[in-house]
């Protein structure tokens, strides 16, 4: 990490302050790494991130005391952890604005609690501890000295017999493992990024200068250098500044704004401090982003230079590459073959030629001899006067552009090479494109077609090729394209767009220009190869929601269905083998633009309004592999409506899904079971894939750990299928809980949730809760207890709870410090992992060897556990009332719990009609009636008269905890009375028939206390 911050991070210069971090991508990227490293290390590292700093991480943080929460000591002004030391300090110390850091684990927690400042608080760590490893491990390992001193430490860590030995050593080649990462990282960064020549810088200069002046279509008012002396190496900027890869400065006067100083570098183009007043020199600080070049930092900043730049592409064109309007030489034959002779693409751009000016006419022989003779005209009768009037038309206007190129390549021979230079920075297809964009906006249909042709020879899956396009203003003209009459126009635009569509920023640009309406008309068009490029392009652009939004507003989402619908629309019987493929390919694209549009909630519901479900169960039945996987992406995404999930088992789709995980694709494979994955919330749907076996293929695709993204999806269907117990069964017999066992560690997170969640549903079963003991899978789920992702805790906490039921499990839980780890998660911000840890807290409880003396032995742990009755979230309430009526079985804990308020905490909750919280908490009532007064206290407290009014639930659980409660309140007289007067005991004359023997015995003898004391009442009044 040290070597990384030194050699590859970007640093301002050194001045009067300290020097700091520039704002560039590539020091954005470092960081944004580091952050991803310390936010994983706790729970990849659960042992190292308890490891004490030699040092603390000092800086000046920007977070206030109140942003810290459960975990730490909050006042006004300073914040410290709970976590301490050896000696007693804390692991965080914050004393406004200066904060000291002495673990990774608190490093952690601090960029959870950031959340969005966590970049912020990254970059300020980083230039306040210039060497962060030295502070972390010690003197020994300061990265400024290289690194056999890093060996030399290691050596003397291997054979110290300190017990932190081993995980300092551990700990250093982790941080030599990032710092390797970060250096790779860098480089890949910076290979991706353009680097600016003098001459190039200079080339766009005086090319602007051309253009430059007074009057309405000049792009610029004035351009001119700061400095007019040129170092030999072309630069202009002083030596120490060229250090930087600093290359000149110029002021720019636009038409539409003040002027502007601009720092011209290798790494891009930037608006820098301006000219100081005093002494006229250039403030070098940076005051904009980075751009890739003065042209393109000049459109963003000056409206009216991107316009009029808009009119003058011709003639700069003709300055980058030097076309001369005159100067034709030779017929028209000739300098067609030099065009193409000096074409880059020759084959393919001689072929498109040839084809448009001769299609239909004459053998390839003929058509050769053509080509050697120069001759472009031939007489041919069946040729009409209109259409050789045209063909000699659009000749002239290619001979123009031939003409042009044919002198480009003359002067390519001519030292200096100026064209080669200029374009040194950029690769050559960036200029090719570009001439072939103005060759669209200026050409009749035949150089149009050909333009369109030739552009497609070219990767246009590379990020200059899609840019080159959108720079100069093509993306504009292929739209205009799509509203023309001619097809194969229309066809060439759509193919280049569905390319260069998955660029992020052209599909954003094609949105803006309104390209997607004209698209989503295009679907109605009777041309099927139209209606095919149509559809995947929309599927390239429609990845967010705005695109998504707009496809909906104009209709497309009907459109998109009824083309599923396609295969019924063939009329030519003879020719079926031929329509069925073109069909099945036009509903592909279809589903394809579909799966897109499904990401959104309010298309999942058009889609199924429009009656997408039927006809995508009819797909699915299709063999083609092609079809399958978007018609199964559309049906994965939909599934998680729970309309969508019915509408699947009425069209008896699970049954397709199941025998598509049998398939040879692995795609397909993926996005089945995530279908499953999101259909068997439902029981129904669960019992389904089971009957159509689907569960053996389940197990075997658990084998294959190398896809991670299918085996995050197949463990997500294993886990919700293992909700119901009859798919528990065969997973054990396929022997599912081993492999689940094996999977629980050194996966991705997205995979272990899914594990977890599997491994928590197979052990409510005692068989299931052996085979994980013995199997050494109580240790992962323990050792997952330290994470911090919200799912991963739910699930872990469940799945450690649900092991616990067995006293040989606890018994290892307990050893693990597993209970500690689950009381911690208490603290936890998010109300899911509160609850589920509350859960999982009660069998540990209930199966603890001495659990008393075990629940005293945590620090603040009872204090912690009654605050949490102050919480609003239902279940988190449910599950502590559960935990508490754990914790006073026994009677100390009893007595230190009601020292800490609870009774009247349980008495405010008692006005609640959740069935769930009234079941808890009547129990926790029950058993807190049991120490000192606390009888007395519900009732003072107003708890009775809302317990009466549970025993009216349709819950028999509610029932039996109530009466059980109000069997111990009635053991203080003014509870009868309170009782009587809300009609308690005709309601409990009714369960004393209850089959419950509990209920029965629990409501019989509230009944007799209220008797006893109306008889000795009755009695005192007589006597």
């Amino acid at each position: 990490m040290g070597v990384a911050l030194t050699k590859s991070a970007q640093w301002t210069a050194a001045g009067h302050g300290t020097r700091t971090l520039e704002i560039t991508p590539l020091n954005e990227a470092i960081l944004k790494e580091i952050i991803m490293f310390v936010e994983s290390f706790i729970y990849k590292h659960p042992q190292e991130a308890k490891f004490v700093f030699a040092e603390p991480l000092e800086w000046n943080t920007s977070l206030e005391p109140s942003a810290f929460g459960s975990g730490y000591v909050v006042s006004e002004t300073t914040v410290k952890s709970e976590e301490v030391d050896k000696n007693g300090q804390p692991l965080l110390f914050l004393s406004v604005p200066q904060i000291k850091i002495r673990s990774f684990g608190q490093l952690s927690r601090l960029l959870l609690i950031a959340k969005t400042a966590k970049l912020k608080e990254a970059q300020a760590c980083v230039e306040a501890n210039r060497d962060p490893i030295v502070k972390i491990l010690g003197s020994d390992y300061n990265t400024m000295k290289g690194d056999s001193i890093a060996l030399n430490s290691l050596g003397k860590i291997t054979r110290d017999d300190d017990p932190e030995s081993e995980i300092k050593m551990k700990i250093a080649m982790l941080l030599k493992q990032l710092d390797l990462h970060l250096l790779n990282h860098s480089l890949k960064h910076i290979s991706l990024e353009i680097s600016l020549s003098p001459v190039a810088v200079k080339k766009d200069i005086e090319l602007l200068k051309r253009f430059s002046g007074k009057g309405d279509q000049t792009v610029l008012e004035s351009i001119e250098y700061t400095s007019d002396y040129e170092f030999s190496n072309g630069c202009r900027a002083p030596p120490w500044r060229q250090t930087h890869g600093e290359i000149c400065y110029v002021l720019v006067k636009p038409h539409d704004g003040e002027t502007l100083c601009i720092t011209c570098s290798a790494g891009g183009v930037f608006l820098n401090g301006g000219k100081t007043d005093d002494e006229g020199d250039v403030n070098y600080e940076r005051k904009s982003s980075i751009y890739k070049d003065l042209v393109t930092f000049l459109r963003e900043k000056s409206p009216t230079f991107s316009e009029n730049m808009s009119k003058q592409v011709i003639p700069i064109f003709n300055s980058f590459g030097s076309f001369p309007k005159s100067g034709i030489s030779g017929s028209c034959g000739n300098s067609v073959f030099n065009f193409w002779r000096n074409c880059q693409r020759q084959k393919a751009l001689k072929l498109i030629y040839l084809c448009i000016f001769f299609r239909s006419k004459g053998s390839a022989k003929e058509i050769q001899e053509d080509k050697r003779t120069g001759r472009l005209e031939k007489s041919r009768p069946s040729v009409s006067h209109g259409r050789a009037q045209l063909l000699r038309k659009s000749a002239e206007k290619i001979e123009e552009i031939i003409s042009d190129s044919s002198s480009e390549s003359e002067e390519d021979e001519e030292p200096p090479d100026h064209r080669q230079e200029a374009s040194a920075d950029l690769p050559s297809e960036y200029w090719q494109i570009q001439k072939l964009v103005k060759y669209l906006k200026g050409g009749n249909q035949t150089a149009t077609v050909i333009a369109l042709c030739s552009m497609r020879d070219f990767n246009l899956a590379q990020e200059t090729c899609q840019l080159a396009i959108r720079d100069v203003g093509g993306l504009e003209v292929l739209i205009n394209l799509l509203e023309t009459d001619e097809v194969k126009c229309k066809i060439g635009s759509l193919k280049i767009l569905k390319e260069i569509s998955d660029n992020p920023q052209i599909r954003r640009n094609i949105v803006d220009l309104g390209g997607l309406p004209i698209m989503v008309n295009i679907l109605d068009s009777p041309h099927k190869s139209l209606k095919c490029l149509a559809a995947e392009t929309i599927a390239n652009v429609a990845k967010f929601k705005r695109a998504q939004r707009v496809v909906r507003q104009h209709g497309g989402i009907t459109k998109l269905v009824a083309l599923l619908d396609c295969a019924h629309d063939s009329t030519k019987p003879a020719q079926s083998s031929l329509y069925e493929a073109r069909d099945v390919e036009v509903a592909r694209c279809g589903a394809l633009a579909l799966w897109s549009c499904s990401k959104s909630h309010t298309n999942k519901e058009a889609i199924r309004k429009a009656g997408g479900i039927p006809l995508l169960a009819r797909l699915l039945k299709t063999s083609h592999e092609n079809m399958l996987i978007p018609v199964v992406g559309t049906l994965q995404e939909c599934a998680s409506e729970e309309n969508y999930r019915a509408a699947i088992k009425a069209e008896r789709i699970i049954e397709n899904l199941v025998k598509n995980l049998s398939s040879e694709n692995e795609e397909l494979q993926e996005h089945c079971a995530m279908a499953i994955y999101q259909c068997a919330e439902d029981k129904e749907t669960r019992d389904l894939v089971r009957l159509h076996g689907g569960l053996k293929p389940l197990a075997s695709l658990l084998n294959n750990t190398d896809n991670k993204e299918r085996l995050a999806a197949v463990t997500g269907a294993i886990w919700k299928c293992s909700i119901s117990k009859e798919n528990v069964t065969k997973f054990r017999e396929y022997k599912v809980i081993e492999t689940l066992v094996g999977l629980s560690t050194d996966q991705p997170e997205e995979v272990l949730v899914n594990v977890v969640g599997a491994l928590g549903e197979c052990c409510q079963e005692h068989e299931n809760r052996v085979i994980v003991r013995k199997c050494g899978g109580i240790q992962p789920l323990v050792n997952l207890l330290v994470g911090i992702n919200q799912a991963l805790l739910v699930n872990v906490t469940k799945a450690v709870g649900a092991c616990a039921v067995e006293p040989e499990s606890m018994i290892i839980i307990d050893r693990l410090d597993g209970v500690r780890l689950l009381w911690s998660l208490l603290k936890n911000p998010h109300p899911d992992v509160k609850a589920s840890a509350a859960w999982a807290l009660c069998p540990c409880i209930e199966n603890a060897k001495d659990a008393g003396e075990m629940v005293r032995s945590f620090v603040g742990g009872l204090e912690l556990i009654v605050n949490l009755l102050k919480s609003d979230n239902k279940e988190v309430l449910a599950s502590v009332c559960a935990a508490i009526t754990n914790i006073a079985k026994d009677q100390e804990n009893l007595a230190v719990i009601t020292d800490h308020g609870v009774v009247p905490l349980l008495s405010k909750l008692a006005n609640t009609n959740n069935n769930k919280l009234r079941h808890h908490l009547a129990e926790a009532i029950s058993r807190c009636c049991m120490w000192g007064r606390n009888r007395v206290a519900f009732g003072e407290h107003k708890a009775v008269a809302p317990l009466v009014r549970y025993l009216k639930s349709n819950d028999t659980n509610v029932h039996r905890a109530t009466a059980q409660a109000l069997y111990q309140l009635s053991e203080d007289a003014d509870n009868c009375i309170t009782m009587h007067e809300n009609g308690a005991v005709k309601l409990l004359l009714d369960m004393v028939g209850s089959p419950d023997q509990d209920l029965q015995e629990a409501a019989a003898g509230c009944i007799s206390n209220i008797r006893r004391l109306a008889l000795a009442t009755e009695k005192a009044r007589y006597t």
